[in-house]
This record gives C-alpha cells, structure tokens and sequence, in this order.
C-alpha cells in the first residue's frame, strides 16, 4: 500500500522561482517536485559570521596605508628605516595569523 501524499505550496517571486529552476537544473533535477523534497529533506543553510573576516580587511588596510607612507617616505629621503620593516613584518604576520585562523574554521564546515 502506497503512502498517502499531501500537498504543501508556498509563495514566491518569479525570480526566486527564476533561481530555483537554474539550481535545480545545475544539481541535475528536470522534476520540480522531486528537487523540492531533496532540499527540504537534507539541504542546509550555510549562515557564516564574517565578522573575523571584516577584521583581517581592516587590519589589511591598515598595513596598506602604512606600506604608503613607508614607500612615500623613503622616496622623499631615499632611506628605508629597520624598525618601518619590522612593523611590516608583524603587521603581514597578524594579518596572516588570522586569515589561517579563518581558513581552518571554514575547513570545518
């Protein structure tokens, strides 16, 4: 004996309809009804908190600006100072830090 089947219909736009069409086409689905059930059962939503990454950018230009005025300075005297490079390079040894930091998070999902 079959089991009994119930309707459920929900609302959209015709772009959001649009954009389910393309998924379901690249996923391999020509059934509407079948991709439907797949994604409802075992799909998932991704939310990422990205505000780790909103920090690294920061810090990046940051460090961009003080490269410049390092570079506009060195230009103007032709010197290049030790302790302006040791900055550089604890400042790209953060950012660096971080980005691995972020990068073995998002290998956890």
């Amino acid at each position: 004996m079959a089991s009994e089947k119930v309707r459920m219909f929900i609302k959209m736009t015709p772009d959001e309809k649009a954009k389910i069409r393309e998924r379901m086409a690249e996923a391999g689905f020509g059934n509407m009804s079948a991709y439907a059930r797949r994604m409802l059962l075992n799909g998932y939503v991704v939310k990422l908190d990205l505000s780790d990454v909103k920090e690294v950018l920061r810090l990046l230009r940051i460090s961009s600006n003080n490269l410049n005025q390092y570079a506009k300075r060195a230009n103007e005297t032709g010197n290049i100072y030790l302790t302006d490079i040791q900055d550089l390079k604890k400042n790209q040894k953060a950012i660096l830090e971080s980005v691995g930091d972020i990068l073995e998070r998002l290998a956890t999902l």
